[in-house]
């Protein structure tokens, strides 16, 4: 139950409307999410119903999905030239901290996210490289703004780590399903924490399968005291 004994969903509220998801992987045939061209656009027409203005495709780039920033712009183009609709689509993609990720540092080669510069990086869930602040910084020394996916999701780090990143400026992305209990108890109160200390920048749904976002748009588990603080980053 929602605060005064009231449920929400994230349609019911109309939380995408004139929304931007900064968090997504249904660019299809790329990545362990969408696969067809057709699920692709079935999705974007759900989401056009449900106002939301911009979207960022940002599929996986790691060792064991080695996409190519050329490889992902040919996709991208074929998407765009399928898809005929209001919401504005982008590319950028999401880099795990591994080896390939220090060769696309050397190389200056990354797809950015929403501003020259900014890149996407994620680690496992259970831990990060043994040189994750190590790798923070020298992307930052590069020149690069990092943005870390889903901080919340991530069991190696607590407090002090949430406040050091912010405090370093890097970019907090929430998930917002972590919000709606998708990814367990713990991390949803790790992502209602980081929320009320105002510590995310920009929010995503990490949408990987149509069914996925039939199930979220659903959804009656937001809590009304939750619901500005989220609009306010999923606008941004």
């Amino acid at each position: 139950m929602g605060l005064f004994g009231q449920k929400y969903s994230i349609s019911e509220k109309r939380l995408l409307e004139g929304a931007t998801d900064h968090h997504s992987h249904i660019l299809y045939g790329v990545d362990d999410g969408v696969k067809t061209p057709e699920e692709s656009l079935a999705i974007l027409s759900v989401l056009e119903e449900e106002g939301l203005k911009s979207l960022w495709l940002t599929p996986h780039t790691m060792e064991d999905v080695p996409n190519t920033t050329e490889g992902l712009k040919r996709r991208f183009a074929e998407l765009q030239a399928l898809y005929n609709g209001p919401i504005d689509l982008h590319l950028a993609s999401e880099y795990m901290m591994d080896e390939l990720f220090e060769k696309h540092l050397s190389e200056n080669d990354f797809l950015f996210h929403r501003e020259e510069g900014s890149v996407l990086m994620e680690t496992s869930t259970w831990s990060g490289p043994y040189n994750f602040w190590d790798m923070i910084d020298r992307t930052m020394r590069s020149g690069y703004r990092p943005v870390l996916a889903h901080p919340e999701r991530y069991e190696y780090m607590g407090d002090k780590d949430y406040a050091r990143l912010h405090n370093m400026g890097v970019r907090l992305q929430l998930n917002y399903p972590s919000l709606l209990g998708y990814y367990g108890d713990h991390v949803k109160e790790k992502a209602a924490k980081l929320l009320k200390n105002g510590w995310y920048d920009l929010a995503g749904s990490d949408f990987h399968k149509h069914r996925s976002v039939i199930r979220l748009l659903a959804d009656k588990s937001l809590k009304k005291d939750g619901i500005e603080s989220l609009r306010n980053i999923l606008t941004v």
